[in-house]
C-alpha cells in the first residue's frame, strides 16, 4: 500500500509522530511481519543485529503497558505497539550470523574464521554499559528505518521512549540480556501530526 513519494526526501519530510490513531484500524500480522523484515536490512555493529521486537495487538496488553507509559492515548489506540528489545549478550549469535553469511557466498571460509575470531574476542569480554550502548544504538537505526518503512506504506507511527523499563521486562518476563529500549506506536493516523521546527544547520554543523 505504498503513498508513491516521488523520491526518498519527500519521505522524509512526510514522516511525523502520529499521537491520534484510528482505534478501529487494524494492521495484519503478515504486514507487519513484512516491514519487520525490511527494517532489520538495517546496519548494526558487526552484524550482530541486537535487536529483537514484541508486537502487541492485544488491547489487554496494550492497556498494560499504558499503565506504566504515563497513559500516552497512542498506545491503546494504535493498531499495534512494536516494542523493539535490545540483546545485551548479542554474541550469543556470532556462529550462526557469520556462518549463514557464508553459507550466502557473501564471503569465503578464511575470512569468516577471522571475523568469528575477533568477534569473539570483543563481544563477551566487553562490558555491560558498553554492550548496552551498542545495542541502544542499533535499536535507533531499526527503528528510524521501519517508521520511514510504514510511512511509505500508507501508516503512522511515533517512537516512545517514556515507559518504566523495569516494569516492562517484568511483566513480560524478558530474560535479564534483554532490554526494552522503545515502544513503537504503528497504526493509520485518525489527525493530523503537529508541526516541528529544526535547530538551524549552521547551528549544530561545523566544517573542518
Amino acid at each position: 500500500m505504498s503513498q508513491n513519494y516521488t523520491d526518498f526526501s519527500e519521505l522524509i519530510r512526510a514522516r511525523k509522530s502520529v499521537r491520534k490513531f484510528d482505534p478501529n484500524y487494524k494492521i495484519g500480522q503478515e504486514e507487519i511481519t513484512s516491514m519487520l523484515e525490511e527494517a532489520t536490512l538495517a546496519p548494526s555493529s558487526s552484524n550482530l543485529q541486537p535487536w529483537r521486537f514484541l508486537v502487541i495487538s492485544d488491547q489487554d496488553l496494550k492497556k498494560k503497558i499504558n499503565r506504566f507509559s504515563f497513559n500516552q492515548e497512542q498506545i491503546e489506540t494504535a493498531s499495534a505497539i512494536i516494542a523493539v528489545i535490545g540483546d545485551t549478550e548479542m554474541y550469543h549469535n556470532i556462529d550462526e550470523i557469520y556462518l549463514s553469511n557464508l553459507a550466502a557466498g557473501n564471503i569465503d571460509e578464511e575470512h569468516v574464521k577471522i571475523q568469528i575470531q575477533n568477534a569473539k574476542g570483543a563481544y563477551p569480554n566487553a562490558p555491560l554499559e558498553t554492550r548496552r550502548g551498542i545495542a541502544t544504538f542499533d535499536a535507533g537505526l531499526v527503528s528510524m528505518q521501519l517508521m520511514l518503512i510504514a510511512k511509505d506504506r500508507g501508516y503512522d507511527t511515533v517512537p516512545m521512549g517514556g515507559f518504566d523499563k523495569k516494569q516492562f521486562a517484568e511483566s513480560f518476563e524478558l530474560e535479564s540480556r534483554y532490554e526494552p529500549l522503545v515502544l513503537i506506536a504503528l497504526g493509520k493516523a485518525a489527525a493530523p501530526a503537529y508541526g516541528s521546527t529544526r535547530l538551524p544547520i549552521d547551528a549544530i554543523t561545523t566544517y573542518m
